[in-house]
């Protein structure tokens, strides 16, 4: 019987098909930024909005989202107009964002242990309804990155030139806040909040290792993400794992592959400068 004759592995691909294209898509910039650690900030930020959910009875996907971006904002704002530096802002949404998830779990009469589908993600569990709000939130991102390409990428390499060629740096760098935020919450479903910044990050740097454009690299990330995100649901239903450290791990997989052929490809080069 093909893996795909279940609605539940349906729904799971389309899912990391959108995943998988969206985390490095966003990833990129966030890399570029020097900010790879901010889906794990806003990763705990969006915790605490799965337990306001909980508490409230609305469904977590949504005030996830709401509370997911609100952290992007506040981060951003705190970075650019605040005396705060940018570690030590990431540093209160870590501890606050998992404080305030626990507690908010605890007054709803859960515990600890009902925040695992979210923690490392439950993608088979998706409903119709998640999996449409999933498309539409990661396809905004998807066409936000690739329409707004050159802008955000002056503003993630010189924000002074950036500034001078008349872009609104300090829009812009909410936006790439916000759109991490939408993507945490977007994978929230498919690898985990404790993961999704690994689906942000390790694509773009193994993508870093082969190309040498920032175009190339946004695309040939997206790829990878892609490549991952597939290909570790697949392997996790055929060898009975969790979908979202298998997809991880064969995103780290790929790095190390493209570490080593640059590696390998440098020394040659290396080799063969002299006779040249």
């Amino acid at each position: 019987m093909s893996i795909l004759s279940h609605a539940f592995m349906q729904y799971a691909l389309i899912a990391a098909i959108i995943t998988g294209l969206s985390a490095p898509a966003v990833g990129t910039f966030v890399v570029q930024r020097r900010l790879a650690l901010l889906g794990d900030g806003l990763g705990h930020v969006a915790l605490t909005g799965v337990a306001l959910g909980l508490l409230t009875n609305v469904a977590p996907l949504t005030t996830a989202l709401i509370v997911a971006v609100a952290g992007a904002v506040l981060l951003e704002v705190l970075r650019s107009v605040g005396r705060t530096s940018g570690d030590l802002a990431l540093a209160m949404l870590f501890y606050g964002g998992i404080a305030g998830g626990v507690l908010l779990t605890n007054l709803a009469g859960e515990n600890a242990a009902t925040l695992n589908r979210f923690l490392f993600g439950s993608i088979i569990t998706m409903s119709r309804t998640d999996l449409a709000i999933v498309v539409v939130l990661g396809l905004v991102v998807v066409a936000a990155t690739i329409a707004l390409r050159p802008q955000l990428f002056a503003l993630c390499q010189d924000e002074a030139q950036a500034r001078v060629m008349g872009i609104p740096v300090r829009l812009y760098g909410i936006l790439i806040a916000v759109l991490a935020a939408v993507t945490v919450t977007v994978a929230m479903r498919t690898v985990g909040l404790l993961l999704v910044s690994a689906l942000m990050v390790v694509p773009v740097a193994a993508s870093q290792q082969l190309t040498r454009s920032f175009r190339s690299t946004h695309l040939a990330a997206m790829g990878i993400g892609l490549f991952s995100a597939v290909s570790g649901l697949l392997v996790s239903y055929q060898i009975d794992t969790q979908p979202g450290p298998t997809i991880v791990m064969i995103a780290i997989a790929v790095f190390v592959v493209s570490s080593v052929t640059n590696g390998v490809l440098h020394m040659r080069t290396r080799q063969e400068a002299p006779h040249g």
